[in-house]
């Protein structure tokens, strides 16, 4: 199994603004002051625009859908919460906390996928988990070693025990199950998305350890990285808060890797933690400013990997 892909979907924003209905445990979207959906719709879109450049000037084939104003969809931006493209041709669709997060599920994109050349020969349905309030928004709330076999999940109302468990026994991972807290007025809350305090690169691990208070599950992450061959590359909760855990290796032309962050996360970044992760990769990054403070999502979650075959 391949850790990195050259193949990204991303999902264009037409009604993209601060949704009401994460905010209750994304403590990473901002209010906005006095600024019209509009304005933060065009400079989310300038954004997008952008950093689609940047990614395809480095050779990352980028499949983009536009979204649909057929509802009202804020975060559809942030695709890879909703879908994931595995390499036996396997899709898996997850189920979503905010109730017009659902609606951004669309089979036209699985037809704009198909449409690339990428073959889908199954489809694995987790969605009717939200009849029962469950939730399990794909890599963000799953963090998978492809190569390793090893699935990471940091417990939130967003990501359900039970449910990852299933994940794993479906698509054939080891789970590593542990808590990542932050903390939110003088209070440890639960982070919302295990890819806002953790990133997978083939040869190394950005993460936030200090996030992860119960000392038996921090170890037992550090095991699980130190012995699949990974380089920890610790950071910071007040460089999580800049976004410098929401970060993904891609592999570029001639197979060059490239790790991509926004310019808030490489801002936030110390020399020497630049250096470390430049022994494994080079580094892209993009200003993302309206998307993370609105969206309180980050370069990551604008990305679904698509590891499909081809037809």
């Amino acid at each position: 199994m391949q850790q990195t892909t050259n193949t990204i979907l991303m999902i264009r924003p037409i009604n993209f603004r601060r949704n009401e209905q994460t905010a209750i445990n994304n403590y990473y979207q901002k209010e906005s002051d006095n600024v019209l959906p509009e304005t933060e719709n065009a400079k989310a879109q300038q954004e997008f625009d952008a950093y689609v450049e940047k990614l395809r000037a480095i050779g990352v084939d980028v499949i983009v859908v536009n979204d649909t104003d057929e509802f009202d969809t804020p975060d559809s931006i942030f695709p890879n919460n909703w879908i994931s493209f595995h390499e036996k041709g396997t899709v898996g669709l997850y189920p979503m906390f905010a109730e017009n997060r659902r609606l951004e599920r669309r089979e036209d994109v699985l037809e704009a996928v198909e449409a690339h050349g990428f073959k889908i020969n199954n489809i694995v349905d987790y969605t009717s988990a939200e009849e029962e309030n469950v939730f399990l928004e794909g890599t963000g709330s799953l963090l998978l070693d492809r190569a390793n076999g090893i699935a990471y999940c940091a417990l939130s109302p967003r990501a359900n025990e039970d449910l990852f468990i299933e994940f794993c026994e479906d698509f054939e991972y080891t789970p590593v199950i542990f808590t990542a807290n932050q903390t939110v007025n003088g209070k440890r809350e639960a982070i919302y998305h295990t890819n806002v305090m953790m990133c997978l690169g083939e040869t190394f691990a950005v993460i936030c350890l200090d996030c992860i208070d119960d000392k038996k599950e921090r170890k037992n992450v550090m095991k699980h990285l130190q012995d699949s061959g990974k380089e920890i590359i610790r950071i910071t909760e007040a460089q999580v808060n800049n976004f410098a855990g929401n970060m993904l290796q891609v592999k570029a032309k001639d197979d060059k890797r490239y790790l991509i962050m926004s310019q808030a996360a490489y801002d936030c970044l110390s020399e020497a933690q630049i250096k470390i992760i430049e022994k494994h990769c080079a580094i892209l990054s993009s200003s993302l400013e309206t998307i993370e403070a609105c969206g309180g999502g980050s370069a990551r979650c604008m990305m679904a990997e698509v590891f499909l075959p081809k037809t």
